[in-house]
């Protein structure tokens, strides 16, 4: 752990944040929620890793939106919520260390310069300084719950179209892989709404090549836990943020319920 901690001190300033934001719980509940990526800034040692200015509005960067309606929806729900602050162009992470997209050298199109022939020691740096440090935090807070009251909820949006074009037609999606029964139910209460496509497993599938997180922190205990994906158009102004946040706000306890009754 030292040597993390001297290479994650070599790579951020000392006057830079922490990879890290933590809204703590402020009431007694059973959610923790965690969004991957809220935040797009970049470490000062690395500028603007070669990319125009535009392109770091676009969903390359961050995943638009989310990091607006996680804290409306912590805010209403009052529970614990871990973000992400760094861009997923730094490194992504909701990727294992590693992974060959977890330092993207192009990102839907775009050549990211700042990311192409890095050595092993600098991505090492970036793991350690970035990707281990965000998991150790949510490591921390779930080492203290009891695990059997506990949803855990990974927060992300999606681009209503890649750059190939093809429309994207949910309007939120619920990946899963070891928990497909919260899934399903989480499912049903969003069809319910009357006025949702709600994607399963869409607009990406979850599993432990795909994705690090839900693995990572919910799957490996067999924690139930939902992957919600929203998509941005829906999220892009404040209005749609609330609107979803109280969505949210609203169902998730009705889940939570549903599922105890079920289990």
């Amino acid at each position: 752990m030292m040597s993390q901690q001297n290479e994650a001190g070599r790579f951020l300033g000392e006057d830079e944040s922490r990879p890290y934001h933590v809204h703590q719980a402020v009431v007694d509940s059973p959610f923790v929620m965690i969004s991957d990526h809220a935040g797009r800034m970049v470490p000062e040692k690395l500028g603007d890793l070669g990319l125009p200015r535009d392109e770091w509005d676009r969903h390359i960067a961050y995943d638009i939106g989310i990091q607006e309606v996680g804290r409306h929806l912590q805010q209403a729900l009052g529970c614990l919520l871990v973000e992400q602050v760094y861009s997923r162009l730094v490194i992504d992470c909701n990727r294992a260390a590693g992974h060959p997209t977890s330092i993207p050298p192009v990102s839907d199109g775009a050549p990211v310069q700042g990311n192409q022939g890095l050595s092993a020691a600098e991505r090492q740096q970036r793991e350690d300084a970035i990707l281990h440090a965000y998991h150790d935090e949510i490591e921390r807070h779930l080492a203290r719950r009891k695990l059997d009251e506990t949803l855990f909820v990974s927060l992300h949006s999606f681009t209503p179209a890649m750059q190939d074009g093809q429309a994207r037609p949910w309007h939120i999606g619920l990946l899963h892989d070891h928990d497909p029964h919260s899934a399903r139910l989480m499912r049903e209460l969003l069809e319910d709404e009357g006025d949702l496509c709600v994607g399963d497993n869409q607009p990406y599938v979850l599993n432990v090549q795909n994705e690090y997180s839900v693995p990572y922190h919910a799957g490996r205990r067999n924690l139930p836990a939902l992957e919600i994906e929203i998509r941005q158009d829906l999220i892009s102004d404040e209005a749609g943020q609330r609107l979803w946040a109280e969505r949210l706000a609203r169902l998730l306890p009705l889940f939570w319920e549903k599922r105890k009754d079920h289990m």
